[in-house]
């Protein structure tokens, strides 16, 4: 979701191939300063992460596989050079044919959605060591929120299928 988010930006790329979705961030030649580091863990401890973010942002995702992941919207920051401490403790499930998704295997905290072969997590927001600054940015997936809830920040939103036709890779033909 969030690597829509860099694909519109023009700042990472998505191509099919074999099969597999890939992708690739389109900055890697930017220094450190332009980056911010962020440090999080989850409730209990055991996995704490590490990882840069460009102007770090909040995405969050109304698509029903995060709310059945989450039990509600998932809020997450876009980040590379991702490092863990207690990686034995990450417990990953392959979410979709393109995507997965890692969570604490002690306390049961979501960590992270990540596309397969990208170097670029999606960290779950609350995580975050230090969230003051972080503004929502974008909300996707919005014909899929259910009615329950409204979040008042005025974002750019997009429905299940702007999100396909934007950013989908074309089908192998």
């Amino acid at each position: 979701m969030v690597c829509a988010i860099l694909i519109k930006a023009g700042l990472a790329q998505v191509w099919q191939n074999d099969g597999y979705y890939h992708f690739t961030n389109l900055w890697s030649s930017q220094t450190m300063s332009d980056k911010t580091r962020l440090t999080g863990r989850c409730m209990c401890g055991a996995v704490v992460i590490t990882g840069t973010a460009r102007d770090p942002k909040v995405a969050v995702c109304h698509c029903d596989m995060c709310r059945r992941w989450s039990s509600g919207p998932c809020f997450e920051v876009s980040c590379q050079e991702v490092s863990f401490e207690g990686e034995q403790h990450i417990t990953r499930i392959r979410s979709s044919e393109w995507a997965e998704r890692g969570f604490c295997g002690k306390c049961g905290s979501n960590l992270f959605y990540q596309i397969i072969g990208s170097d670029e997590f999606q960290i779950s927001a609350g995580l975050l060591d230090e969230q003051d600054g972080l503004k929502l940015s974008l909300q996707v997936f919005t014909d899929r929120k259910p009615s329950y809830y409204t979040l008042a920040d005025e974002t750019e939103t997009m429905t299940e299928a702007e999100m396909f036709a934007a950013y989908a890779p074309a089908p192998d033909r």
